[in-house]
């Protein structure tokens, strides 16, 4: 696996802990791990420890999986060197991963071009702006094409390892692997869960801000475009048309996102049934918000809850 000055320590031990893991179980007879570095030469983590002992390009050569653990924060473009050998290794049949912002470097050796690619959530855009031919999905944990592999951010490279064992050592061993970690096996859901959905400050949106409070103030209730207009005073056009303007949105999607986000927050803080907070965030029925949240986090209600609960709530 790939390492470089300032990468953080986490990055590099996730893919180490991993598929070291593996040979010290004795999972796969002959498995071996080795970190290289363009140069040969050791780095410095962004924690300030030194990593000594590394390989240079050469270990790249005859390997079955090249690994990308991460990528500078600047997102700087990859060099023609690095390119070159990524895109040697991938025709010479070995698999290549590009965990996180390691996706950068793998999208740089187009690789993914015509194909779907994942990373953290927050760099999803700059991926998308960068690669064009690259289709970036910002909600899955990782994306698997066989011959190319790529994951979102930090806690999601584990994910991408553990997956990497199951298709290359088959279930027992990923299971063995994952128990020995004390970590899951495999995840449901994606990094969707995990996303910051900022909500337009009311203050910020003008004439309508007093009606983005109260629909806040009254998720529960009836809040179609008819009813939000009638309470900004506007008629429906316009006010869907201002609401865009501020908002960067439909009215109706605003509202069900809303709705969401209250929707985890009581999953979170409550011991609340499904069929309560689907009364009180305005859902018609617990069916209707559990298609609605499985769509927006791949996940369902019950099994977030099960990972998020900050409480026991009331």
């Amino acid at each position: 696996m790939h390492a470089f000055d300032g990468m953080t320590m986490f990055h590099l031990a996730t893919p180490l802990l991993v598929f070291g893991e593996v040979s010290r179980l004795g999972l796969a007879p002959g498995w071996r791990t080795s970190v290289w570095t363009q140069d040969g030469q050791g780095i410095r983590t962004a924690e300030g420890l030194r990593v000594e002992g590394v390989g240079g390009p050469e270990v790249v050569r005859g390997a079955d999986i090249v690994v990308l653990p991460s990528w500078p924060a600047d997102l700087r473009p990859a060099g023609d060197d690095l390119i070159r050998l990524v895109n040697r290794a991938h025709g010479a049949g070995s698999t290549v991963v590009g965990l996180c912002l390691g996706a950068f470097p793998v999208a740089d050796s187009e690789l993914l071009d015509g194909r779907g690619a994942v990373t953290h959530w927050a760099v999803a855009p700059q991926l998308q702006q960068r690669r064009t031919a690259v289709h970036v999905d910002a909600s899955a944990l990782y994306l698997d094409h066989g011959d190319v592999l790529t994951s979102a951010g930090t806690a999601s490279g584990l994910d991408a390892c553990l997956h990497v064992v199951r298709t290359r050592l088959g279930s027992a061993a990923a299971n063995t692997l994952a128990r020995h970690l004390v970590v899951a096996p495999h995840r449901d859901g994606g990094q969707a869960q995990f996303v910051e959905r900022p909500v337009p400050d009311p203050g910020g949106v003008g004439q309508i801000g007093a009606t983005l409070e109260w629909a806040l103030a009254n998720l529960d209730r009836d809040l179609s475009v008819d009813q939000l207009a009638g309470h900004a005073r506007m008629s429906g056009r316009n006010f869907t048309r201002r609401f865009a303007e501020a908002v960067g949105t439909t009215p109706a999607r605003w509202v069900l996102t809303q709705r969401l986000e209250e929707v985890r927050r009581l999953l979170e803080t409550t011991t609340w049934s499904v069929d309560r907070i689907a009364r009180a965030c305005g859902f018609r029925s617990a069916v209707t918000l559990r298609q609605n949240f499985a769509t927006a986090y791949a996940t369902a209600p019950t099994a977030y809850r099960q990972r998020f609960r900050i409480t026991d709530g009331a």
